[in-house]
C-alpha cells in the first residue's frame, strides 16, 4: 500500500484518480491543484508516491518535479498526461519523474505504475 499525493487542476480529475488509487488499496493522503501547492503538502506528508498532472496553472508540473526532486532525489513522481503530449512527458522524465499515465486513465495502468515504483 502506498500513501499517494495526487496532483491536478481538474478536481475531477484528482476525484477519479483518488477513487482508483484507493480500488487498488492505496492511500490517498492529499491533493493539490497546482506545483506550488504539491511541493508544499510534498514536504510536509513525505508522500510514497506523487501523481502529477503536466499543465497547471501558477507552477506546472515539470517545475514542480524539478524542485521535488532537488529536495528529494528519491522521490517516486508519476507523471500524467493527456494524448499527444510526448515531448512533455520526455521533458518530465529527464526532470526526476519515474513514470507516466495517460488521460483518460485506466485504473489498471494506474495501479501497475504504483506497483512498480514500490
Amino acid at each position: 500500500m502506498a500513501k499517494v499525493l495526487v496532483v491536478d487542476d481538474a478536481k475531477f480529475m484528482r476525484v477519479t484518480l483518488s477513487k482508483m488509487l484507493e480500488h487498488g488499496n492505496h492511500e490517498v493522503i492529499g491533493e493539490a491543484e497546482n506545483g506550488r501547492k504539491a511541493i508544499e503538502l510534498y514536504q510536509s506528508l513525505k508522500p510514497d508516491i506523487v501523481t502529477m498532472d503536466i499543465t497547471m496553472p501558477e507552477m506546472t508540473g515539470i517545475e514542480a518535479v524539478k524542485q521535488i526532486i532537488n529536495d528529494d532525489p528519491d522521490a517516486k513522481i508519476i507523471m500524467c498526461s493527456s494524448m499527444g503530449q510526448q515531448q512533455m512527458v520526455i521533458s518530465a522524465i529527464e526532470a526526476g519523474a519515474k513514470d507516466y499515465i495517460v488521460k483518460p486513465f485506466d485504473e489498471s495502468r494506474v495501479n501497475a505504475a504504483i506497483s512498480r515504483l514500490l
